[in-house]
């Protein structure tokens, strides 16, 4: 979240469900690499390729800078998450006046706190019951 010694290096973390994410922004022409690898071979389906380039589509910051991501944990939904809410952090801390309000608008700066519930005794699941029946 803090500037680091650059003034063009942004930095945020994103998190989501289980998935940890570490986002660096620098001034550049749009590339995104998550763990070393290139969005297109890290997040097969585009749906999340979506997700992640959301807080940069909304600002219309597209190609203006580079993301390098780290996520941990969980699956790619949930990693996917975690990045987009890094990204926009970041995206924050690189302009506040003038990205703010649209990232606040759209929901992106707000962490989504819903995580699995824990299983119950007695239950198959946290809410699933086995079959009853009466005789």
């Amino acid at each position: 979240m803090a500037k680091s010694k650059n003034n063009d290096v942004f930095l945020g973390t994103g998190r989501r469900k289980s998935s940890i994410a570490r986002v660096r922004l620098t001034e550049g022409k749009g590339k995104i690499t998550v763990n070393g690898k290139d969005i297109q071979e890290y997040f097969g389906e585009e749906t999340l390729r979506v997700i992640v380039k959301q807080p940069l589509t909304v600002t219309e910051t597209l190609t203006k800078y580079d993301v390098v991501a780290t996520v941990k944990g969980g699956g790619f939904a949930g990693q996917a998450g975690a990045v987009r809410h890094g990204i926009a952090r970041a995206l924050n801390e690189a302009n506040q006046e003038e990205y703010r309000p649209v990232l606040k608008s759209n929901g992106l700066l707000t962490r989504d706190s819903r995580e699995k519930e824990r299983k119950k005794y007695g239950l198959k699941k946290a809410r699933k019951a086995p079959q009853f029946s009466k005789r």
